[in-house]
């Protein structure tokens, strides 16, 4: 048998009722009547304390005799069986696996620390007892792995500049990344029967080494992409004050005079700190 079998053995209630009358029964009757036959029927009563099975809500219990597997009990409440059957109890509960932060390589060959949360639950017992050595174990090394190889497809961040201009990366894309993180570990975990029911990346980071260079990088990103928009509205800005200028006929400005209010205009609209305007009086000649 390679697949889950569900047993639902003997209600415990009646049994436990049974066998308290073996046991008590078979002492008394033993103690009054002499004979061995009332002695037995009181070891039987005791050996069939040995067959109660207890399931709690969330739980299962996988049915072994001798070596072969009789099936596994998922509804709770209280349960008799052969009292030669070993149980192993396995949980059905969710369960909540934060990995260690790990260091990898992206997809551009940055070590980056990255680590999972991990929310799964078991669905096959048989698979989860008998083709695993050790199923919770089984999930932390098959998680670790799974991130390790989802890190080294992805690049931590878009480089456009040096030509890697990546539609997903592992800082912007978060749900597009968490869903191939949760269908890469949920194809790793069916081999022991277990569900996987959310898989993201719970720390991100570039690793210690570059983290500053990294920092300095981002921020220099930042100042040239702010200094562009600066420079692109200072543009504007001049040509709108020419042409208002040329509309209204305010002022007749030749070429020089223009190329000069230009470069005024640039320094002050362009400048990190405020100007300080210098009021001339005379004529444009001065």
């Amino acid at each position: 048998m390679k697949t889950e079998k569900i047993i639902k053995p003997a209600n415990g209630y009646l049994m436990l009722l049974i066998v308290i009358l073996l046991f008590i029964g078979g002492i008394v009757f033993s103690a009054m009547e002499e004979t061995i036959v009332y002695a037995i029927v009181s070891l039987i009563g005791f050996i069939g304390f040995f067959g109660f099975i207890l399931v709690n809500p969330n739980t299962s219990k996988v049915i072994l005799l001798f070596g072969k597997y009789v099936g596994t009990i998922k509804s709770n409440g209280l349960y008799w069986a052969n009292p030669l059957y070993k149980k192993k109890t396995i949980s059905l509960r969710a369960s909540n696996f934060d990995s260690e932060r790990l260091k990898v390589n992206d997809k551009l060959g940055n070590p980056i620390m990255i680590s999972t949360i991990l929310v799964w639950r078991v669905t096959d017992t048989y698979k989860a007892a008998f083709d695993v050595d050790n199923y919770e174990n089984f999930v932390r090394v098959q998680t670790d792995a799974a991130v390790r190889k989802l890190a080294s497809m992805y690049p931590y961040d878009n480089f456009a500049d040096e030509g890697h201009d990546e539609d997903i990366t592992l800082r912007s894309s978060v749900n597009e990344v968490s869903e191939a993180l949760e269908k890469e570990i949920d194809e790793r975990l069916s081999i022991a029967g277990i569900e996987v029911l959310e898989a993201r990346i719970g720390y991100l980071a570039y690793a210690q080494e570059i983290a500053s260079a990294m920092l300095k990088r981002q921020q220099a990103t930042a100042i040239v992409a702010a200094r562009h928009k600066i420079v692109q509205g200072a543009v504007e800005m001049v040509e709108m004050a020419l042409n208002e200028l040329s509309r209204k006929q305010i002022v007749e400005l030749d070429d020089e005079r223009k190329a000069a209010m230009v470069s005024n205009l640039l320094v002050i609209l362009c400048g990190d700190k405020e100007a300080s305007p210098i009021v001339n009086a005379g004529t444009l000649s001065h």
